[in-house]
């Protein structure tokens, strides 16, 4: 299925690797997908994943700005797969985007995309490019519509569930963006990325940018986290999450009467609030678990953002705790 941005799944490192290969791999597989099958295609079945190599090598160029290499790769899918394919649509539009020159090239290509859609509603590929030109061009309202109008006839979909998330954040409708990451978790309840994400929503939703914290919200933000660490060990994300979480509740309620261990009652099926000791012990965890990954970050590939924003964390705990 066409993703809202493909082009963006891979890494600037991975990109330019894979396009440099392009011409290459366009010189081996110069037979490919011809019209007339020759003998040996009889005896040597054609592989999917050729043809999976050549979408990722359009991709990579794409994001490389070799748009002519990316062509070619394009005319590959659409002489084997044929212009009406839907996957190959969607592709082909994506190419469309990538080389328009201005605002008006693309609101041609969004015209275009909507008489596909009148003659084939269920037309999720092009329907999805259509969803992230609409973003691309600063119609947020219309482009959440659109995912309201494609989840009312796929409500699994977990990839558009997510970009509803994304576009309910960017315009600050906080509940209606936890909605959507729960939803996706009904599908996927072990994506752990999604719950560390979903996590950071109700940090957000929690602190509102004051000192006024919400503490059940908060709360339930650090047990997110918990499960994001308890599905994927040593995710960073998870361990920064669950340190930031517990330093505001710490901070919020120094002084609370659940200080003793004792657990709370939770009024209308909630879950209890956690204890101040169990708090301090996550805390205790996350903080010797961060400075342990960002010990041996650089030689296990994370983020390098990530990484310094880990330790800025730690830094002014320290300097928090010795004040």
């Amino acid at each position: 299925m066409m993703s809202f941005n493909s082009s963006l799944r891979q890494s600037n490192s991975e990109a330019l690797s894979l396009s440099q290969q392009t011409a290459q791999y366009l010189q081996k597989h110069a037979s490919t997908g011809t019209s007339i099958i020759p003998i040996p295609f009889i005896y040597h079945p054609e592989s999917t994943e050729i043809w999976l190599m050549y979408e990722k090598l359009l991709l990579s160029c794409l994001r490389t700005g070799d748009d002519k290499a990316a062509h070619l790769c394009l005319e590959k899918l659409i002489d084997r797969f044929g212009a009406t394919n839907e996957r190959v649509m969607g592709l082909r539009g994506l190419y469309q985007e990538a080389v328009a020159k201005d605002d008006a090239a693309l609101e041609r290509i969004l015209r275009e995309y909507d008489e596909v859609l009148a003659g084939d509603p269920v037309n999720t590929p092009v329907a999805k490019r259509r969803i992230a030109l609409l973003r691309s061009l600063s119609r947020t309202t219309d482009a959440i519509d659109a995912l309201t109008e494609l989840l009312e006839s796929s409500p699994t979909d977990i990839e558009a569930w997510t970009e509803l998330s994304d576009l309910y954040i960017s315009q600050s409708l906080l509940p209606q963006a936890v909605f959507c990451l729960e939803e996706v978790l009904l599908v996927a309840p072990s994506a752990w990325n999604i719950h560390a994400r979903l996590g950071e929503v109700l940090y957000i939703s929690a602190t509102n940018g004051n000192d006024n914290v919400d503490g059940k919200t908060l709360a339930e933000a650090m047990r997110r986290f918990c499960r994001s660490i308890e599905l994927c060990d040593d995710y960073l994300r998870g361990y920064y999450g669950l340190k930031l979480t517990s330093d505001r509740l710490l901070s919020a309620f120094p002084d609370d009467s659940k200080a003793t261990g004792q657990i709370v009652p939770a009024e209308n099926g909630e879950l209890p609030m956690p204890s101040t000791t169990t708090v301090r012990k996550l805390n205790e965890k996350a903080t010797s678990k961060l400075a342990e990954i960002t010990r041996r970050a650089m030689d296990q590939g994370y983020n390098y953002a990530e990484v310094i924003a880990a330790k800025e964390l730690l830094d002014k705990s320290t300097q928090t705790r010795q004040r």
